[in-house]
């Protein structure tokens, strides 16, 4: 089950953490096993169920990076083992950064570097702001293009990822 249908709640990037947190409340009372101690095996497997089904949508929705993997996953965006179309001047852009970063030579060096990484980061951050923003007001044409930007800086935020652990793994050496 979709897990922002479990709670009631609209789709969104960005959903009230007030409302969600009460729903999450609201459903561990309804859906404790406690309460159905004295039920059938069957009952209190699909009790446990929902229970179960509470608690990995709680741990989902509440957590701002599963939420928008949850959501990209949901609308097919994003599986396991799919390589992603990314821009050639950002994969040119990339390239670059991790071929200086080979060849680094001292700290101020690495500094640049790194500041360059955390500017194309900031920038990804932005445009993911951007895109997630308002989203749940969308009709379903805008929504579609809408995730497939925000795909496109979830799969550069993740191809950047690798390239912060390249420049925490130099930093060792200044």
């Amino acid at each position: 089950m979709n897990y922002f249908e479990f709670y009631g709640i609209n789709e969104s990037f960005t959903p009230d953490v007030a409302l969600l947190k009460k729903k999450f409340y609201e459903l561990s009372k309804q859906y404790h096993p406690d309460f159905y101690a004295n039920e059938d095996e069957t009952k209190q497997q699909e009790i446990l169920e929902l229970s179960t089904l509470n608690n990995k949508a709680w741990q989902t929705l509440s957590d701002p990076y599963k939420r928008l993997e949850y959501i990209l996953k949901q609308h097919e965006l994003l599986k396991e083992g799919a390589k992603p179309q990314l821009p050639a001047d950002f994969l040119m852009e990339m390239m670059d950064i991790n071929e200086r970063l080979m060849e680094v030579d001292d700290a101020q060096q690495l500094g640049h570097i790194t500041a360059e990484v955390l500017a194309v980061e900031d920038d990804i951050t932005t445009k993911l702001n951007e895109a997630t923003e308002g989203y749940a007001q969308l009709d379903d044409t805008a929504k579609e293009e809408r995730l497939n930007e925000i795909a496109d800086c979830y799969y550069r935020e993740k191809y950047l990822l690798r390239i912060k652990e390249s420049l925490n793994t130099f930093a060792t050496r200044f």
